[in-house]
């Protein structure tokens, strides 16, 4: 039972990080209609950051983690600026192929830099102890990162005006428009907070895992997996989408094989689009 109890909260660790990569990818999505696929390496650039400001600057790692989420966020309306914002309006492919060679761009210049994988070190180096489950402190720091995360976001769509004007522009963008809000700042503002959902991942997965130019890639394919699985735009969905896909990960290695771990993904979407072809949860909420 402990076994079982201990491969849950690997699960739930898992599910964690793909919940807050797959929220970013949700938001994009579900409000500029956006297929971001770079999303993974800036989660990537996120981690080196990491290394940058904690490992080579000194910071303390909780405040790291404030800058890097800050950093990431600029980075994301850059992105939007200067990549996808010149595309509205273009076919989807246009955007795909502007997505791709982001991707490009960006490994090839971290792999430049520095090609070696690196670790940095956890902020609390101890296994906690609890009936009978034995964890990493940094699995549980990254299980209560995740929903103080989720409650923010949550709160601050249904509660602030902000929020419900992001929701205007998911709903109808011209019919926004109409009414005075600022369609740009509103693009922007959505790829800040999901640039820093994907830092927020980054630095609070780091401590667990080398750090490598491709540790986006299977990432962002997963993150896919969650938003459609949990219904294209569903904020409800990936949350979900996220921690469902971690607990079979998790419990598919510990008693299948971890030969096959990323091939689960896919066989957990091809079963629930058999059964639901619209995803978990319908429509964009």
């Amino acid at each position: 039972m402990s076994f079982f109890l201990n491969q849950l909260v690997i699960g739930i660790q898992l599910g964690s990080q793909y919940v807050m990569v797959a929220l970013g990818l949700t938001l994009i999505f579900g409000i500029l209609d956006i297929s971001h696929f770079a999303h993974g390496h800036l989660y990537m650039i996120g981690a080196y950051l990491l290394y940058i400001v904690m490992v080579l600057g000194g910071v303390n790692y909780w405040i790291a983690l404030i800058i890097c989420m800050a950093a990431l966020a600029v980075g994301g309306v850059v992105v939007e600026r200067l990549v996808y914002r010149p595309l509205r309006g273009q076919p989807h492919i246009n955007t795909f192929i502007a997505a791709i060679g982001l991707i490009l761009m960006l490994e090839t210049l971290v792999r430049g830099i520095e090609p070696k994988a690196l670790s940095v070190p956890k902020p609390i180096d101890t296994t906690l102890q609890f009936a009978g489950i034995s964890m990493e402190a940094q699995r549980l720091i990254v299980i209560i990162g995740a929903i103080v995360l989720i409650i923010l976001l949550q709160l601050f769509i249904k509660r602030t005006r902000m929020g419900t004007a992001i929701e205007a522009v998911a709903q109808d963008r011209e019919g926004a428009a109409l009414v005075g809000i600022n369609v740009n700042r509103i693009s922007a503002l959505t790829f800040a907070i999901a640039t820093a959902l994907a830092g927020a991942a980054a630095v609070l997965m780091a401590p667990l895992a080398f750090i490598s130019p491709e540790m986006g890639s299977v990432l962002i394919l997963k993150a896919f997996v969650i938003v459609v699985i949990g219904g294209l735009g569903s904020i409800k969905g990936a949350i979900v989408g996220g921690y469902l896909l971690g607990i079979v990960e998790a419990m598919a290695i510990a008693y299948i094989s971890s030969a096959y771990k990323d091939v689960f993904a896919f066989a957990v979407l091809i079963i629930i689009l058999a059964i639901r072809p619209t995803g978990l949860f319908r429509g964009r909420d």
